[in-house]
């Protein structure tokens, strides 16, 4: 395919992605550039809604389904409500990859219906819009996955039996659930960018600050949620693809450890690559978002429909465990204890995240926590680990799915398209050399026992998501702060904290003494101005429970120490 020819087709399916937004909620008027209107959020989209849409699309994903599962709110008037929101959304700063809002409709009219009838809701998702990330397959809409090459394809395979009637196991949870399934978002061509870019919709912007990144790779939804055109949504992460979108944008995002989600029939890259497995995870503005979803899908048992999750429901104890420990603390006893780690001793942090970091130390101390300096086993390990998993194929897979219409590569891409495949003894070595981290890792954890004061090793880990706030295009200098979890397969977050301001944010003078890369150097306090910033909070192995449990906790406290309500 020429250069011209796989332009044309991206364009094509750009302006079919708009074609499918009725015409009553197009823009009329250009929305001003960037450079004039950085943040185009809360006043500037609510100027296209009604009162009634702006209440519901506000409102986050517990008191809706609160309100749908009892009859406040109908199924229909609130998926209606997202889907305005959402088009418009994506008008802002091209967040979609696929809508389909007729179809989405329909299912809320069903479930009206069904409420009437039985005077009880569907399921414990009743009603709730719920966004995907373009990986997933919905039954009669296609899956680009942000390629020009898959575009009237399955996966790049044409005449392939399962186009239009695929579902991934999680849709199929998901309907079950009573969910309403009506959009899915964009994310970069390979998915190996902490960037949302491809050849269909171009860039995925900020919406605080449009002159900045959403993340990646599940950027869109980042993006689509922090306009709150979806009260909550699905991402995947390899490296940090949820919780850098998540963070970039203000919410909370839960990275799992590997089969708590089920990943059954979600397309991906790299597909078989099992040494660092990508995931799925919720993203919403509240935590407890996050533990409505992820609780409602084990509720549906997907370990009998995906050999790979594993049989481990919600576990209700380790919930209570975890209040009991709060409350404890609460009542002055020392009864848990963080680590702090402010840098890895790869990639020096900006100072608004420093200052993040900052608040959330304070928080902590406030609260009567103990807080020890996070010491562990070198995170260069962890980034060389990684780079050698996401170049384990040589480039096949990446230069493969380009090449099936030529397309360009981003600049952002990570991986080489010129590489050589590992062999077999590479990659049993590599796993190896995993475990081995692992194991380190875990006796550094496990040591921390001895200074915590609580009789337990540290309960959770914070540090930075990335050296930078939302990131400049182009910019992004290390995942390896997201990326030690993926090969330790951890439990982690991304936790809103404050924003980005030129005013206090000013470039620091701290200088390197170990010979890494200095990045706060390359620091534009201005055009970082009002970029969200977010920290990720670590846990351990499986522990999803107890640091969902934290995470509402903690967030909340953190948020009123940043604004000064303390």
């Amino acid at each position: 395919m020429t250069d011209a020819s796989w332009q044309l087709k991206g364009e094509a399916k750009r302006q079919s992605i708009l074609n499918t937004i009725p015409k009553k909620w197009r823009l009329e008027y250009p929305v001003p550039p960037a450079t004039e209107l950085r943040d185009v959020t809360a006043d500037y989209i609510r100027q296209y809604l009604t009162a009634h849409e702006i209440e519901i699309t506000e409102t986050d994903a517990v008191d809706i389904v609160e309100q749908t599962s009892t009859g406040r709110w109908s199924a229909v008037e609130v998926t209606e409500a997202f889907c305005h929101r959402s088009a418009l959304a994506h008008q802002l700063v091209s967040c979609l990859h696929e809508t389909f809002y007729e179809a989405a409709i329909k299912d809320a009219e069903r479930q009206d219906e069904y409420f009437t009838k039985n005077k009880a809701p569907i399921g414990p998702l009743h009603g709730l819009p719920v966004s995907l990330k373009d990986q997933f397959h919905v039954k009669g809409v296609e899956t680009t996955m942000g390629y020009v090459g898959w575009i009237n394809t399955f996966q790049g395979y044409r005449d392939d039996p399962r186009s239009g009637t695929e579902e991934s196991e999680l849709v199929r949870e998901l309907r079950n659930l009573g969910a309403v399934l009506y959009c899915k978002t964009s994310v970069p061509a390979t998915l190996m960018i902490g960037e949302t870019i491809n050849n269909i919709i171009g860039y995925t912007w900020n919406p605080k600050n449009r002159l900045l990144s959403s993340g990646g790779s599940s950027g869109g939804e980042g993006a689509l949620i922090a306009l709150r055109g979806s009260p909550a949504g699905f991402g995947t992460d390899i490296g940090g693809s949820i919780r850098i979108p998540a963070g970039f944008n203000f919410l909370y995002g839960i990275r799992p450890s590997a089969g708590r989600i089920p990943y059954q029939g979600a397309a991906t890259s790299l597909d078989g690559q099992s040494t660092v497995p990508s995931v799925i995870g919720p993203m919403a503005p509240t935590a407890r978002s996050l533990t409505l979803l992820f609780k409602a899908v084990l509720g549906q048992k997907p370990w009998l429909y995906d050999p790979l999750a594993l049989e481990l429901p919600w576990r209700d104890e380790i919930v209570q465990e975890t209040r009991a420990l709060i409350e404890k603390a609460q009542d002055g006893a020392s009864a848990l204890a963080f680590g702090i780690m402010k840098y890895d001793g790869v990639a020096l942090v900006h100072p608004p995240i420093a200052r993040g970091l900052g608040i959330v130390e304070k928080t902590l101390r406030r609260l009567g926590h103990r807080v020890i300096e996070w010491k562990p086993p070198s995170h260069v390990i962890a980034v060389e680990l990684l780079e050698k998993v996401f170049n384990m194929d040589g480039g096949v897979d990446l230069k493969y799915h380009l090449g099936l219409s030529g397309e360009s590569r981003a600049p952002q891409v990570l991986g080489t398209e010129h590489g050589i495949p590992m062999t077999a003894p590479e990659i049993l070595a590599l796993n190896v050399a995993k475990r081995e981290y692992q194991k380190l890792y875990m006796d550094y954890w496990n040591s921390t026992a001895e200074v915590t004061g609580t009789g337990r090793p540290v309960d959770a880990l914070f540090c930075p998501l990335a050296p930078h706030a939302a990131v400049i295009p182009n910019e992004y200098e290390s995942v390896g702060y997201t990326g030690f979890v993926n090969v330790l397969d951890y439990t982690s977050l991304a936790i809103p904290v404050t924003f980005a301001d030129k005013k206090v944010d000013v470039r620091s003078s701290y200088e390197s003494v170990d010979g890494s890369k200095n990045i706060q150097w390359d620091y534009d306090s201005e055009s970082y101005d009002g970029a969200p910033v977010g920290v990720q909070f670590v846990g351990r192995r499986l522990q999803e429970e107890k640091m969902l449990t934290l995470a509402e906790y903690l967030g909340k406290e953190i948020i009123k120490e940043a604004e000064g309500r303390a």
